[in-house]
């Protein structure tokens, strides 16, 4: 996988999860077959078989079930005794982050919590663009490959809609992959 396809699913998985998709967010969705392909070919067959209405009330009341009400994507939550969300620089995410050179400003976001999904696949993301394949492999070490492939194989059976019960397999076989091609 190039560095542009790379770049573009971690921008897409950032997106996907960090809130509920809206009317034009799940149109772009239906006008990409290939990414919906890439997922599944279960899920491209389900989109095309629902009205965007239908879609959106569908997505969001999925999305909200499985990210909201029942399991927070967030790592600190998942791997933490305790179930708590840690800020500020007791999150060792957020020490990865400044380590970095990495400025995450919390102020203006609806994500409260730096070790985020969204977040941390956003600063994937922001990795990949700068060509820090060293950092790439160590955040992928250190943090996304100890809680995020567990987590969507855990939520995936409370999923409702094929996207999000798709999309949890593709995003744990993506992140999966995506070090081992790094490492290979």
């Amino acid at each position: 996988m190039d560095k542009e396809q790379r770049v573009y699913l971690y921008a897409f998985l950032s997106t996907v999860f960090s809130e509920r998709l809206s009317a034009e967010q799940i149109r772009d969705l239906k006008a990409n077959r290939e990414l919906l392909e890439m997922i599944s070919p279960k899920v491209s067959s389900w989109f095309f078989s629902h009205s965007l209405e239908e879609l959106e009330v569908r997505l969001n009341q999925d999305f909200t079930s499985l990210f909201l009400i029942h399991s927070l994507p967030i790592e600190s939550s998942v791997l933490d005794s305790k179930a708590e969300v840690l800020v500020g620089l007791q999150n060792p995410v957020m020490q990865f982050y400044f380590s970095c050179g990495y400025e995450l400003n919390l102020n203006d976001s609806k994500l409260n919590a730096p070790d985020h999904i969204s977040l941390e696949c956003g600063f994937m993301q922001n990795l990949i663009e700068r060509g820090e394949k060293q950092l790439q492999i160590s955040f992928l070490q250190n943090h996304l490959l100890k809680w995020v492939p567990v987590y969507f194989l855990g939520i995936k059976s409370m999923a409702k809609t094929p996207f999000y019960e798709e999309l949890c397999d593709f995003c744990a076989e993506f992140i999966l992959a995506d070090y081992d091609a790094l490492v290979g």
